[in-house]
């Protein structure tokens, strides 16, 4: 058995050298192999979903902290700031507490971030083509505005294809030993919620999510590659060398890009995930405190949790968490944009979408 995977697997390796060698060669000649668009889509896939897997993994217990700060009761605080909240999860849980949710949160962020850069890069040659049609210019170049279009098509397309995940992701990452009732993984979590809440549970925050991806992702991408064409085309303080970024120029863009989505989408994200606690019979218990003072999480819709949101705990709560996700959030989008070019470099994969 040993021995007929090992000659499976060279034979596979044979395959793709050859194909990839064959299409070097029909490359040189000036013609794209039939398979050339699909092998190019997989590559981009595979570099998208690197980079996400990558990314989240290691900002983790930021991430948990920052969503159990999103939902937990304001008259019965556990966690109070980042360094608390985290000293917290480990005294109380451990190093597996830090990570609780993130195997969920990969197995959604994986094709989460596949299918978004892929997009992206889709969205971008189509509003290009369609925008040099219309002016008239064979030249014309992607301006901030269209890039941030085709991040926030690229935005709705990918989260709403994995938004289940996100879903019950959010509820796995809330609950503690000490919650009266267990998820014992994504899949029992989403088989739970499809028995007992039904199929609409499953998009319970769906809108509001919509509605902040599209200047969360549009702003990533738009200032991104903005600042990326500044640099390249300025050369200012000697960053630049043969019209290409070093890794420390373009994680500092990242950063700058990750910083102004988060920012403006935040309110709409601690919505997102109080509304998708709502309808879980034991969610008062987990964002309590394990049992204590239970209180009923109702809302009707994304204004009613705004409004209740705002009157009960004033404006502030909207920002609830925003510490450790601003702190999450610069290395997290740095590191994905990075990565991902880079793991397209080493696939050979094109990753300049504006000509």
């Amino acid at each position: 058995m040993a021995s007929e995977d090992v000659k499976t697997s060279e034979s596979a390796v044979s395959t793709i050298v050859n194909l990839a060698a064959e299409e070097a060669k029909l490359a040189r000649q000036g013609v794209k192999a039939p398979s050339y668009a699909v092998l190019t889509i997989c590559k981009s896939l595979v570099a998208g979903g690197v980079a996400g897997g990558v990314s989240r993994t290691a900002v983790a217990p930021l991430e948990r902290l920052k969503i159990l700060l999103q939902v937990q009761n304001p008259h019965n605080i556990k966690y109070n700031g980042t360094i608390q909240g985290l000293k917290y999860i480990w005294r109380t849980e451990g190093l597996r507490g830090l990570f609780k949710g993130n195997g969920t949160n990969c197995a959604r962020i994986v094709p989460n971030s596949a299918v978004k850069f892929f997009s992206y890069e889709q969205a971008s040659k189509g509003i290009l083509y369609l925008y040099r049609q219309q002016t008239g210019n064979e030249d014309a170049q992607l301006t901030p505005v269209l890039r941030l279009g085709a991040g926030a098509c690229a935005g709705i397309i990918a989260m709403s294809a994995t938004y289940p995940m996100d879903m019950v992701r959010g509820r796995l990452t809330v609950q503690t030993e000490k919650s009266p009732y267990q998820y014992r993984g994504m899949f029992h979590a989403l088989s739970t919620v499809l028995r007992e809440e039904g199929p609409r549970a499953l998009y319970k925050g769906w809108v509001p999510s919509v509605i902040g991806v599209i200047p969360y992702v549009g702003l990533n991408f738009a200032v991104y590659e903005s600042l990326k064409d500044w640099l390249i085309k300025t050369k200012p303080f000697g960053l630049v060398e043969d019209n290409e970024l070093g890794v420390t120029t373009r994680l500092a863009c990242g950063a700058a890009a990750g910083t102004v989505g988060q920012t403006v989408a935040y309110p709409l994200d601690v919505i997102r995930r109080r509304m998708q606690m709502v309808g879980w019979s034991n969610a008062a218990s987990v964002v309590t405190g394990d049992g204590m003072s239970k209180a009923p999480l109702e809302y009707s819709g994304m204004i009613d949790a705004f409004r209740k949101t705002v009157r009960y705990e004033g404006f502030g709560a909207l920002y609830k968490g925003l510490v450790p996700n601003s702190v999450k959030v610069v290395p997290s989008i740095a590191i994905a944009f990075v990565t991902y070019e880079m793991v397209k470099d080493i696939l050979g994969v094109e990753i300049k979408i504006s000509d």
